[in-house]
């Protein structure tokens, strides 16, 4: 199943704050990195598709 772009609320894992995010859920594996609209630091972002759903991951730009 493809997905198409879609909005996701996730957690900064620096400062905490809720930020919407679009993912998208067209390639069924990627790692990319996006800076947190409120703190400014880097979010690396973990995103898997299957065919239950998709999935998204949050941590430190160095975890």
């Amino acid at each position: 199943m493809v997905y198409a772009l879609q909005e996701h609320t996730v957690s900064c894992p620096y400062c905490g704050e809720i930020i919407s995010v679009v993912i998208d859920g067209s390639v069924e594996s990627q790692e990319y990195i996006e800076d947190c609209e409120v703190c400014c630091r880097p979010i690396t972002f973990t995103v898997e598709v299957d065919h239950t759903g998709l999935y998204v991951q949050t941590s430190h730009e160095n975890e």
